[in-house]
């Protein structure tokens, strides 16, 4: 009798337990509602594609995502296309250039599935395609440069001057600096020379990335020799260096559709963000929205940049000094004051 009233005494006290258990997980509490209230994302995740201009651009927004919003930061680094899957797939929460066109499948399908909104354009005036030196045109005398290719306008000329781009690797062809094998644009440099006939008179070469492109292209212009390839602006090379785009076939969509025939159109280079940071981060959308710059600054803050063998912060630092009439507009003067006393 002992040991029934005994065990009766525990079964109870379990089922008091497990009641209790059950009430307290059917009442909010005051940390589900704080959870429910916070549902905010604690680290902004910016996306690092590969080319100095971007980072600039991630270091100014990283800055005020942290300094004025409060916010952690952090980059992935990768290609292109691995870190617009990374965007997409919601690894990566802000993408500071979009060069839509370079990647319009996935950044069409991207948008149409609601996985990523662009807010802005954070710059629309930049070029890219062919460029030589201008003094392979028209020479230099200061320098005691002759013009070297004086008929040059367009990319289909250069079927006249393989003998003047000479691949030191293979010297019965000519040598075109295409883009790094990582970007997108890569294959469109390519498709373009097979399609204009130029592939019979020149290999395109693959410069690994963007420190090797430029690298080849100030050399040579140190030296005085020719030198033809992929470059865009901005950059600091198109702000240091007096260079001159190829002409090409006027920008026509179905030419552009039927092996990149004509030249490349300027580009809306969109700020994005995933579909969900609206709820996650709302003031970080809304300050984003009013992101914008120019190809002008941009290339003015890396030419600061190769200047001054100065890092991407630095030169995001530098900005918010000098421009203030500039990114003060994109928030609210409480921001701005925490950023300037941060920066000082």
């Amino acid at each position: 009798m002992k040991r029934f009233k005994k065990n009766s005494l525990i079964f109870l006290a379990l089922i008091f337990i497990v009641t209790m258990s059950l009430m307290a997980c059917g009442q909010p509490s005051e940390n589900d509602g704080q959870a429910d209230k916070n549902n905010k994302k604690d680290t902004i995740v910016f996306a690092d594609a590969g080319w100095d201009s971007i980072r600039f651009h991630n270091s100014v927004a990283g800055i005020i995502v942290k300094e004025g919003l409060g916010y952690d930061t952090d980059v992935i680094p990768g290609t292109t296309a691995a870190t617009f899957l990374g965007f997409r797939q919601g690894q990566i929460d802000v993408y500071m250039e979009a060069w839509q066109d370079n990647i319009i499948e996935q950044y069409t399908e991207a948008i149409e599935k609601e996985e990523i909104v662009p807010v802005t354009t954070n710059f629309d005036d930049n070029s890219q395609g062919l460029y030589v030196p201008t003094y392979v045109i028209k020479g230099d005398e200061e320098r005691g440069i002759e013009p070297m290719a004086p008929e040059l306008k367009t990319v289909k000329d250069l079927a006249k001057y393989p003998e003047i781009f000479t691949d030191p690797e293979d010297n019965k062809k000519g040598r075109i600096y295409g883009a790094p094998s990582s970007w997108s644009v890569s294959e469109i440099v390519k498709t373009k020379v097979q399609n204009y006939g130029l592939s019979e008179k020149y290999n395109v070469f693959d410069p690994g990335s963007d420190t090797s492109l430029a690298t080849s292209l100030a050399s040579a212009i140190d030296k005085g020799e020719p030198w033809v390839g992929y470059y865009w602006d901005p950059t600091w090379v198109t702000g240091k260096y007096d260079l001159t785009l190829l002409e090409d076939e006027p920008f026509d969509e179905e030419k552009w559709e039927d092996g990149y025939r004509c030249e490349f159109k300027p580009v809306d280079v969109t700020v994005c963000v995933t579909s969900d940071l609206e709820n996650t981060a709302p003031d970080v959308v809304e300050f984003l929205k009013n992101y914008t710059t120019s190809s002008a600054l941009t290339a003015e803050a890396l030419a600061y940049i190769q200047e001054n063998n100065a890092t991407a912060d630095d030169a995001a630092e530098w900005f918010l000094k000098e421009h203030e009439e500039v990114w003060t507009k994109w928030v609210s003067e409480e921001v701005v004051q925490k950023v300037k006393e941060a920066i000082k």
